[in-house]
């Protein structure tokens, strides 16, 4: 679905993050310029983080009216930053043209700032214990709207001296139900005279949406692959993850295989522990058992609680005898550090909330 655009006197503008180069090159070239500008304006859009027309220095007057007559540069209002008492997470709400909200997250770490970025408003998958899955689906972001969350982190950063050094499609939305639009932003921050972020330094997490999946194992992409996968039986994870009952565990796994076997890169699989859901020694095994012979890595993490969702995080203990049983299996484990939990900036707790503002149908 294409977002409506921000008008100027009557005409809807299209968000100049929406072009890839060819495109932009083509415009440029249709208004009589010389191909070279589009390079200037690719790099002054990716590299110098430039964010409104009149920035482009470089440009004649008279080609910096005409980007601000024919495109916007910017789909995104903040409407409201909350920083964690950890000191080292913030969270953006955004307004969209339309009206519907997205959430982004910043988190410092020693040696990185990754930035965990949104690929829809709401989600259709139903995940039990999300709070993006318990708003329902809105709409696809477009690819402009996807990566210029990481811009506006990206111009913040510099400010300091640094930039964002990876980026996880892990904010709202199931990147892989919007996945033309997910890839291109990947390819447009990669482009190496632009942004220049290598695939690597992304990762992006489906589901198990096993289409998506074996497209993504074709293009051979060196983009990191995430499951959230959160049980070892269908039964268990088809009553948190609906999307198991058209998707079953064994052929999610089968796909990973092939993944792996093509790309020679480890996937990974994501799991919130519950209390007395799929927190025990047992079902540990049972993950361990599923998971053998498989290039992979585990990330355990204790359940970040949600208005819409009962349940309740593992105990301490329970989250190293999991761990333990992995390892002890010969599973790579990692309990994963819980960052932002009191501004709802955790894994699962992203949605469309500003004190008092809720965007509700």
């Amino acid at each position: 679905m294409t977002p409506p655009s921000r008008e100027n006197g009557g005409a809807a503008l299209p968000l100049i993050y929406d072009l890839d180069l060819p495109e932009l090159s083509a415009q440029l070239q249709s208004w009589g310029q010389p191909a070279y500008r589009a390079k200037q304006v690719w790099q002054g859009l990716y590299q110098s983080l430039w964010s409104k027309p009149e920035d482009f220095s470089n440009l004649p007057k008279a080609l910096r009216d005409q980007l601000a007559e024919h495109f916007t540069f910017s789909h995104m209002e903040e409407v409201q930053r909350l920083y964690s008492k950890d000191g080292q997470t913030a969270k953006a709400l955004f307004r969209l043209p339309d009206g519907q909200f997205i959430e982004t997250v910043l988190m410092r770490y020693a040696d990185r700032r990754t930035l965990c970025i949104s690929s829809q408003a709401g989600c259709a998958m139903g995940c039990v214990f999300c709070a993006t899955g318990q708003m329902g689906f809105r709409r696809n972001l477009s690819s402009g709207e996807i990566l210029e969350q990481v811009l506006v982190f990206a111009r913040e950063l510099a400010a300091e001296g640094e930039r964002p050094t990876n980026v996880v499609l892990m904010g709202m939305g199931e990147p892989f139900h919007n996945y033309d639009a997910s890839m291109a932003a990947i390819d447009r921050l990669g482009d190496p005279d632009g942004f220049n972020m290598g695939a690597r330094r992304f990762t992006i997490s489906t589901v198990g949406l096993l289409p998506a999946i074996r497209r993504f194992t074709k293009e051979r992409r060196q983009v990191g692959l995430a499951i959230s996968l959160h049980a070892a039986t269908d039964e268990a994870r088809s009553a948190m993850l609906p999307i198991n009952e058209r998707y079953p565990i064994r052929d999610v796994i089968q796909a990973c295989r092939e993944y792996t076997e093509a790309t020679g890169r480890r996937v990974t699989f994501e799991w919130a522990l519950i209390r007395d859901v799929n927190d025990s020694p047992e079902e540990a095994a049972r993950l361990a058992k599923l998971l053998q012979g498989l290039n992979c890595h585990v990330n355990v993490i204790p359940l970040n609680p949600t208005q819409g969702y009962p349940g309740q995080r593992s105990t301490r203990e329970s989250v190293s005898t999991f761990r333990q049983v992995l390892e002890d299996a010969g599973i790579s484990c990692t309990v994963r550090v819980r960052r932002g939990i009191d501004i709802q900036a955790g894994c699962g707790q992203l949605a469309e909330r500003a004190d008092g503002l809720l965007n509700v149908s």
